[in-house]
């Protein structure tokens, strides 16, 4: 009796094992840390090719640019790809340690965000931004210079704006103003826009185009759009938080370029590679035109030596 309910046993216990150990597959995951400004191109890109590629799946992970640099650096987190808003903080942050090279990609400029309810919406202009923003009545927001390229970069547009319009004190008074409201990365402002907020953000305009915000555009003088303007950008920078508990890391302005590259430590080097080349194309390139960025004729910062050969191709035309 006991072999015959021993047996009875094991044969119903077999079928429950086995749909559970077929039903599972096993997937490619490529990691990305990534700027917040690049969320929603490199979200598109990466549905398309997740389709393209069912075996693969792609874990976006965005963040400030310097805040994504430093869960590299400094909490040791996996990741195969970076992506930045600016191309000094992988070259500041990463190399040589974590990467060799870096490629530039894409540029953006800095606005003014606003909606219909902003207080003087009907006043504000390219030429008294500046002037209404620091007005007592008026919110503004922005993002943390010490997490996010965004932030550094908004001060130094402050900085030029306050010699531009020969506005002194300019820089000291809108830093000082709101700081409640300074948040981690651009786009955590856009839901305070979304639901009126806040009276105004300061912006890359491709988060305006993506998000469907209304914006005043800036010179180009102090938007840090045009490489022409370069040695007037150059005049400015931004102490942001160092390596170290106390260390400072001065940010000199320049035009906004974005990087872009592959760790050396790369979990999944293979498959992430293969994105990088896809998402470096022709379609990645439409993709960021669609979405307010303008791409650039990629530039290599760095020894082409230990990059990818498929990468390489890029470079050799």
């Amino acid at each position: 009796m006991r072999s015959i309910c021993r047996k009875l046993t094991i044969l119903l216990v077999i079928p429950a094992i086995v749909p559970a150990s077929c039903g599972r597959s096993h997937k490619t995951e490529i990691i990305i840390f990534h700027a917040g400004s690049l969320s929603v191109p490199l979200k598109e890109i990466s549905v398309e090719y997740m389709d393209m590629n069912p075996g693969v799946d792609i874990k976006l992970e965005g963040a400030g640019s310097v805040a994504c640099a430093r869960k590299i650096t400094e909490l040791g987190k996996p990741c195969d790809i970076m992506a930045s808003a600016d191309h000094k903080v992988i070259e500041k942050f990463l190399m040589p340690g974590y990467t060799d090279w870096n490629i530039w990609f894409a540029t953006n400029e800095l606005v003014i965000a606003c909606h219909d309810k902003s207080k003087y919406a009907d006043l504000i202009s390219p030429d008294n931004w500046y002037d209404i923003l620091a007005r007592k009545d008026v919110v503004y927001g922005r993002s943390d210079p010490d997490a996010d390229p965004c932030g550094y970069r908004t001060v130094m547009m402050f900085k030029l704006a306050a010699v531009c319009y020969q506005q002194d004190s300019l820089a000291e008074i809108l830093t000082a103003k709101d700081l409640n409201m300074v948040r981690p990365k651009e786009v955590d402002l856009v839901a305070l826009m979304e639901a009126k907020a806040l009276d105004y953000i300061v912006q890359y305009k491709s988060v305006c185009e993506q998000h469907g915000l209304d914006y005043i555009s800036l010179q180009p003088e102090i938007n840090l759009s045009d490489p022409s303007f370069e040695d007037n950008y150059n005049s400015v920078s931004v102490d942001i938080t160092g390596e170290r508990p106390g260390e400072t890391m001065p940010i000199k302005g320049s035009s906004m370029i974005y990087g872009i590259t592959l760790l050396n430590e790369a979990p999944n080097r293979e498959a992430a590679v293969d994105f990088l080349y896809y998402f470096l194309g022709e379609k990645g390139r439409t993709v960021l035109r669609e979405n307010g960025q303008s791409p650039l004729n990629l530039h290599l910062e760095g020894p082409a030596t230990n990059m990818p050969a498929k990468l390489r191709e890029y470079f050799n035309r």
